[in-house]
């Protein structure tokens, strides 16, 4: 039986994977950041998705002029290949490249005997929650998008698994997922920066942006604390975690008004991070509507 042409390509995309990963992992881990972020910014600018990444930032930063726009556009594939060339070496990093401001703050969501979230986005490289959850004994679960190609999906769920902690795909059989580890006490990360289409208009860089609302309807059901986690490059292969203390939700009774106030200002929250560091974080998915 002949295979068609998708699974050829994706089980081609997946072997490829699979080599860079290899080779990324043999490398000390500033030569494999290196050598991603030298790949990706080589090629990257020149893809088709990259006028997503300049109609985005040109709408959000109207100020910039066009050669400010490449630069930045350049600097998002830098990050983003060096996420991908440091994957094999979260643990390295976790444990000798990350500056941690707020530790305190993940003890007390560890210990506090209730349920709670913890919410971030695609900035620096967002793999490190998970591992610092780890190193700290801190069981959490991890909510995320699943890859479009399965065998692709399957490489980067054995490497989160050496976090130490629980992954659950985005969608409603995940959602129902979330519930029973809430009703449990149980922790959830979830990353809140990717456009949702049957999600709910909230601002972000001063347009309405489909947002999940499943924070704020989660917090409010469970009266549990949502905590906010930022991770920041800082120079090559070293950064900054930063754990804020507990959000002060709205809680007014209004269910639907306390979910836009939520999400509002998680939104905003995450709008000033991106404004700092504006190259550090995935402008190439359509975040709005057209």
């Amino acid at each position: 039986m002949k295979l068609n042409s998708k699974i050829i390509r994706q089980r081609l995309e997946a072997w490829i994977a699979a080599g860079m990963l290899a080779l990324f992992r043999a490398l000390p881990v500033d030569a494999a950041s290196g050598l991603g972020g030298l790949l990706a910014r080589s090629v990257g600018p020149h893809l088709k998705v990259s006028n997503v990444a300049r109609r985005n930032l040109r709408r959000a930063f109207p100020e910039k002029n066009a050669a400010e726009i490449e630069a930045i556009v350049r600097e998002v594939w830098d990050n983003l290949g060096r996420v991908v060339g440091e994957f094999p070496h979260i643990h390295t990093l976790i444990s000798e490249r990350v500056e941690v401001v707020g530790l305190e703050n993940v003890h007390l969501l560890r210990d506090d005997g209730k349920a709670g979230l913890i919410v971030s986005a695609h900035t620096g490289n967002w793999e490190l929650g998970g591992a610092l959850a780890g190193q700290e004994n801190f069981g959490v679960i991890l909510v995320y998008r699943a890859a479009n190609n399965p065998w692709v999906e399957e490489l980067y769920r054995r490497n989160r698994m050496t976090a130490g902690t629980r992954q659950i795909q985005k969608g409603p059989q995940g959602a129902k997922e979330i519930m029973a580890v809430l009703r449990s006490g149980g922790h959830v990360v979830l990353l809140v920066d990717q456009k949702m289409n049957d999600g709910i208009p909230v601002p972000f860089f001063g347009r309405d942006a489909m947002t999940a609302p499943a924070v704020a309807r989660f917090a409010h059901k469970f009266k549990c604390p949502v905590v906010a986690a930022r991770v920041e490059r800082l120079n090559g292969a070293r950064f900054r975690l930063t754990i804020y203390p507990p959000m002060e939700l709205a809680a007014t009774g209004d269910t639907h008004a306390d979910t836009l106030a939520t999400m509002t200002a998680i939104n905003k929250m995450t709008e000033d991070w991106i404004r700092e560091r504006p190259g550090q974080w995935l402008w190439l998915h359509k975040r709005w509507p057209e």
